[in-house]
């Protein structure tokens, strides 16, 4: 078996460093630093010779994150690295999947190139915005699921006449899939976005009126999707609302947009890295670093991780 070695960029050191604690090892001594013109520099200051490198590297905003895993995995590829897998915890410009108005860039499909061209072996990632980022590489990619992260703590709530609520048509899926492990029913709020960022609710589609509800979708950003589809809920009958989100993009007054909510509960996980925020106690974070520690462990193990994509 290749010696296993983990490397991070500055995306998501906390994560990265909880999932070395899970597995056991280290992370690989590694300088990420800017010149004075902001320029990207990076020095692996370990020897990866043959070694089955990790690079663990969230690429949400600013750009310069996926700057770095590129010079990461770059690196790591003339220090002559056995196999290299990009494990990206939150997939940036996954929004981009399609043209669906002219003129516009498929950047999600151009991420994926650049993380090929550097020189990525493998990828792994979870709750891809669309399913068909995956088919974007051609290269092995493993998606996991982020609902496992999720499940013990809601059951453990105990939730009377739970119904599982998708806020648009594009989470509908992984809302199903939610509302399965719950045997809960299932309710989609039917949208309109005319701008990007901006978002009306038209319809809800299924009984709510007397129901507890969770609200489940793959990342919140501005918020307004989901504050509008809470408020929607609770004009309708809903009693208590949670709303689970696996990447909290968190842009411009989301967090106060959400505290202000009828949301009892805002569960998210350490997709991304969110330390220099100020999260109320309505916000509960729970930590991914054990499944991607799991998958990570399993990969380099050359053993099955199928277990894994069970959402």
């Amino acid at each position: 078996m290749l010696d296993l070695k983990l490397i991070c960029g500055n995306g998501n050191r906390p994560l990265a460093q909880k999932i070395a604690r899970y597995i056991g090892v280290e992370l690989t001594a590694c300088e990420v630093r800017r010149f004075s013109d902001g320029e990207i520099f990076v020095q692996i200051n370990e020897n990866i010779r043959g070694c089955d490198v990790f690079i663990i590297q969230s690429t949400n905003a600013p750009a310069e994150n996926v700057m770095e895993l590129l010079i990461l995995i770059e690196a790591a590829r003339r220090a002559s690295a056995s196999r290299i897998t990009a494990v990206i915890p939150y997939y940036g410009y996954g929004r981009q999947d399609r043209k669906d108005r002219p003129r516009v860039a498929i950047t999600a499909k151009l991420v994926a190139n650049l993380i090929t061209t550097a020189g990525a072996d493998r990828i792994i990632t979870m709750d891809l915005h669309a399913a068909q980022i995956q088919g974007f590489f051609d290269i092995p990619h493993d998606h996991l699921y982020s609902s496992r992260v999720f499940n013990d703590y809601l059951q453990n709530l105990n939730i009377i006449s739970p119904v599982v609520v998708s806020p648009d048509v594009g989470s509908i899926k992984m809302a199903r899939a939610f509302a399965k492990s719950f045997k809960a029913s299932l309710a989609i709020i039917d949208k309109r976005r005319p701008q990007s960022n901006q978002s009306e609710v038209v319809h809800i589609i299924g009984d709510v009126t007397g129901r507890n509800i969770i609200i489940r979708d793959d990342m919140v950003d501005t918020a307004g999707t989901l504050c509008q589809a809470a408020e929607a809920l609770a004009r309708a009958g809903a009693l208590e609302i949670y709303a689970v989100c696996t990447h909290p993009v968190l842009s411009g007054n989301a967090i106060e947009k959400i505290n202000d909510s009828v949301v009892k509960k805002m569960i998210i996980s350490d997709s991304i890295n969110i330390e220099n925020k100020v999260l109320p106690e309505k916000f509960l974070v729970l930590s991914t670093a054990n499944l991607f520690g799991e998958a990570i462990m399993r990969i380099s193990g050359e053993k099955s991780v199928s277990s894994l994509f069970d959402d």
